[in-house]
């Protein structure tokens, strides 16, 4: 990004804002057994956003009333370049970004300290210690005193997307489709789903990109996040891979695939597959500019419905039965969710601002509890479509023997299907002014015809 990009961002920030101090806790160096072994350091996105550095250990702070934009952090000693090599002093860097103003770490309590500080709701333990010693605030109470304005003055810029931003969007998926299609060639009999992590994953850090989140790349797809990769592939399972890259931008890339681990489906398979497709379509056609992505959710939730009233396992208005909720049996998540700096963008913010309207309280029924986008389309949101058909034999029991939605729900005829697993398909979008359009230049396969085609069959 250029260096005007940011000076634009917190110059809208503070319009927004009116007044007030804001304070930006950028991410540190976190240890995984030791202090010295560290997991792949991630900046904060909210500081990267706003500040733009992609180095630990850093903070800041925009006093509105006195017109102040602030970096802290400490330079280089010797002993660090003894260790890293020869880096731009923090003040050079910080001159790429549009500050001038640049202080060592040790100074941001003195300016804290001054006037009431708006900070975001903390996610690391480490914030949560740092901002105990700067506001006072104690770990328990910080979600709640978090600034919900600053909150909202973030979401409201973040989740309308620049050209720049979906060109570096875009640019994510990409690499995300090609990690996708490596899964394809790789999947077969007698391999072990670590053997196709691993091909997948080389293909995001090869051109220097990283895991967007933790792979999930199984044959038990009815475990939603399941990042084991403890099984072996065998002929007749379906394998699920939920995997994204993000690029030296940090902009994300969220797709999902199923496939069969031999030449083909089973006929039994094929039918879900195809009913699974059949819902990801309907929820396409729902999406429109001011037309709340909720009736998406509820357009595949009913297409899901429908197809399983076809297999026998439901009854009833399959419209009733999404409305009510019986077709989270089978669809027990969210359609999909704001992509971004962050592939559940701002998650850590509150899914309340990022994927609800305001006034809009959000569902505490399981299935719609999970929808984490539910607020109008606008110009601008990227987010994702995925709707999947999971059968999970201990939900099945559970809602079974409570007597949940029995006027919808066929149990005398789900035993059969207790070892089908799950599956789902996910594909990223941008509404538009005109309606939605699909991120990527690289066709990722949806259709059986397309996923054997991709397989080499």
């Amino acid at each position: 990004m250029k260096k005007e990009t940011y000076i634009r961002r917190r110059a809208q920030l503070k319009r927004d804002m009116g007044s007030g101090l804001l304070l930006f806790l950028g991410n540190d160096e976190a240890a995984m057994n030791y202090a010295d072994n560290t997991y792949r350091f991630r900046q904060d996105s909210t500081f990267f956003y706003f500040f733009g550095l992609d180095y630990a250990g850093l903070a800041a702070v925009i006093d509105i009333d006195e017109d102040r934009e602030i970096i802290f952090g400490n330079e280089l000693t010797i002993d660090d370049i003894v260790w890293t090599g020869t880096q731009p002093s923090l003040r050079e860097m910080a001159a790429t970004v549009g500050i001038s103003d640049v202080r060592p770490i040790s100074e941001l309590a003195t300016v804290v300290s001054r006037k009431p500080v708006h900070f975001l709701p903390p996610y690391r333990g480490d914030h949560r210690v740092w901002l105990w010693e700067l506001t006072g605030v104690e770990p328990a109470a910080q979600p709640s005193k978090a600034s919900v304005p600053f909150v909202k003055a973030i979401v409201s810029q973040r989740n309308y997307k620049t050209d720049e931003e979906i060109r570096l969007i875009e640019e994510s998926v990409d690499l995300s489709t090609e990690m996708h299609l490596a899964a394809y060639r790789t999947v077969r009999p007698g391999i072990h789903e670590s053997e196709v992590a691993a091909a997948v994953e080389e293909v995001a850090c090869r051109p220097g990109g990283a895991l967007a989140f933790p792979t999930i790349a199984t044959v038990q797809g009815q475990v939603l996040h399941n990042h084991g990769f403890i099984h072996d592939l065998k002929d007749g399972d379906i394998f699920l891979l939920d995997a994204g890259a993000e690029t030296r931008s940090h902009y994300a890339g969220d797709l999902s695939s199923s496939m069969p681990v031999g030449e083909r489906f089973t006929d039994r398979q094929a039918e879900v597959y195809n009913i699974h497709l059949r819902s990801f379509w309907a929820a396409v056609d729902k999406l429109q500019p001011g037309r709340p992505f909720r009736e998406a959710h509820i357009a595949a939730a009913t297409e899901i419905a429908r197809g399983m009233k076809e297999l026998g396992l439901m009854k009833g208005d399959p419209a009733e039965a999404a409305e009510a909720g019986a077709y989270a049996l089978f669809f027990p998540c969210g359609l999909g969710h704001m992509v971004g700096l962050d592939v559940h963008d701002m998650e850590n913010l509150g899914e309340q601002y990022v994927g609800y309207a305001e006034g809009t309280v959000k569902s505490t029924q399981f299935g719609f509890k999970s929808l984490r986008l539910a607020r109008p389309l606008e110009p601008g949101f990227v987010f994702t479509v995925e709707p999947g058909i999971y059968f999970i034999p201990e939900l099945m029991d559970k809602w079974e023997a409570e007597g949940q939605f029995r006027d919808f729900i066929c149990y005398d005829k789900l035993k059969p299907w207790r070892d089908f697993t799950g599956l789902r398909n996910e594909l990223n979008y941008v509404m538009t002014p005109t309606g939605a359009r699909l991120l990527g230049t690289i066709k990722k396969p949806m259709t059986i015809e397309e996923v054997y085609a991709a397989k080499g069959q």
